[in-house]
């Protein structure tokens, strides 16, 4: 035995020491305002998490419907001079990347007449199989003019395949011979 064990034992028979013992802590029961609160947690949370999921299924589908492709960044310039001695026919011609398209349903473009007057300007559409579709558009003037147009209006077989957009002036539609177009926001869309 070592020294304080030895004061310990003498503490314990001549002085009645008693050992330190730690207090018990009482058992914790669930009262009745523990499983409110619990009750009231669990409904915030499981409301929070359905509205968060049902607003984002809600947003998924709305952007699902205006799903762009758009296929230029800048305008583009088209400068004609038709009729006379000149070519009949001036056109542009965008190329399209390999992709579907038939998951659009329109294509949308913005024109704009920098110089002259070109009355109407004829929008073709090719696709892989060397079909053509074209679509006439008229108004253009010098402020900017949106246009869609439907698939539905453009009579193609397949959509999927698209090749390249062109964009023509013809000497007989024409009321300026010559001028500068500009096209932009090419885009395809639902």
């Amino acid at each position: 035995m070592n020294r304080d064990e030895i004061y310990d034992h003498l503490a314990k028979v001549y002085l009645g020491k008693r050992e330190v013992v730690e207090p018990k802590k009482p058992e914790v029961r669930p009262n009745a305002w523990r499983v409110i609160n619990l009750v009231i947690t669990a409904f915030i949370l499981t409301s929070v998490v359905y509205g968060l999921t049902a607003f984002l299924t809600q947003r998924r589908d709305a952007l699902k419907s205006r799903v762009i492709y758009a296929l230029n960044n800048s305008p583009i310039r088209l400068t004609y001079s038709v009729g006379g001695k000149y070519p009949q026919v001036q056109n542009l011609t965008i190329a399209v990347p390999d992709m579907d398209v038939a998951k659009y349903s329109r294509l949308n473009l913005s024109l704009r007449s920098l110089a002259g007057n070109p009355g109407m300007l004829k929008v073709v559409v090719r696709n892989a199989r060397e079909e053509e579709a074209s679509y006439y558009l008229e108004g253009i003037g010098g402020r900017w003019q949106d246009y869609s147009i439907s698939f539905e209006r453009m009579n193609l077989t397949d959509w999927k395949s698209i090749k390249d957009i062109a964009f023509v002036v013809e000497a007989w539609n024409a009321k300026d011979p010559a001028g500068t177009v500009l096209v932009d926001n090419i885009t395809f869309s639902n």
